[in-house]
């Protein structure tokens, strides 16, 4: 009998032995279960994140059109743009606006032929300097989205094809305190002037950044409204025709 006991208790110690070995496997299974899911949901939240950057990039970043200068954020509309011959010593014409001032409309409607002929005739460039800061006279952001779909005509389709755009811009430009063209017409605006593959460009506010730089510059160097007209770095006051001449004629014998 004491053999049989013998037996049946180490067949108990055995059993428990086995049974300890089967919890501390099921043990391990369960930690390299958790620790899998942990690894799996930290990389969902970081694919996440990730998307989340991605997506808020265009709007975020500061991105330079092309053609623009980095340190005046403006650039040249030059007489071979307008299909001219460039003149020996042009004088260049420096004019600050905002696609939503209806100032910067008549005064497109008053002078912008004028201008043009000049620039065709290679007497001057103008320095396109655009801005926004009037999105507050919107109802829907015009303003800003209408700055912004011009960059993203300029750095696609270039100098001549921005002219263009600028003018139909303004073409349409809404009253204040309503809502101008909404981000698709604006898209189909710029394939109306000969530039498509925008519409991201445009939906997305790529150069809202750089439009704030290029409102902070204007400032720091004594903006106080729109158009603003400055020749041989002064400023033309009421820049009628005649006003804007004169100060060409001034520039031209300094």
């Amino acid at each position: 009998m004491s053999n049989e006991r013998q037996q049946r208790a180490a067949r108990a110690e055995q059993m428990r032995k086995e049974r300890e070995k089967a919890d501390r496997k099921q043990r391990n299974v369960i930690t390299v279960g958790i620790v899998v899911v942990v690894v799996a949901l930290i990389a969902v939240a970081g694919f996440a994140v990730k998307s989340a950057q991605d997506g808020n990039t265009d709007s975020t970043k500061l991105v330079y059109p092309a053609h623009t200068d980095k340190s005046t954020f403006g650039f040249d509309y030059t007489a071979a743009d307008a299909g001219g011959k460039a003149g020996a010593d042009p004088v260049k014409v420096v004019l600050t606006e905002d696609f939503q001032c209806p100032v910067c409309k008549a005064f497109e409607e008053q002078t912008g032929a004028f201008l043009d002929d000049l620039v065709k005739k290679g007497e001057i460039t103008i320095d396109y300097r655009p801005i926004s800061f009037l999105d507050r006279s919107s109802a829907n952001e015009y303003s800003s989205r209408a700055a912004n779909a011009a960059m993203c005509v300029l750095n696609e389709g270039g100098v001549e094809d921005y002219k263009k755009y600028h003018d139909l811009l303004y073409s349409k430009q809404p009253a204040e305190q309503t809502a101008g063209p909404e981000d698709a017409e604006l898209i189909s605006d710029a394939k109306q002037v000969g530039v498509t593959g925008i519409d991201s460009c445009i939906r997305k506010k790529v150069y809202g950044p750089w439009l704030d730089k290029a409102l902070d510059k204007a400032q720091s160097e004594g903006f106080q409204g729109t158009p603003w007209v400055r020749i041989d770095g002064k400023d033309v006051k009421s820049p009628t025709a005649d006003a804007i001449q004169k100060a060409i004629d001034a520039a031209k014998k300094s």
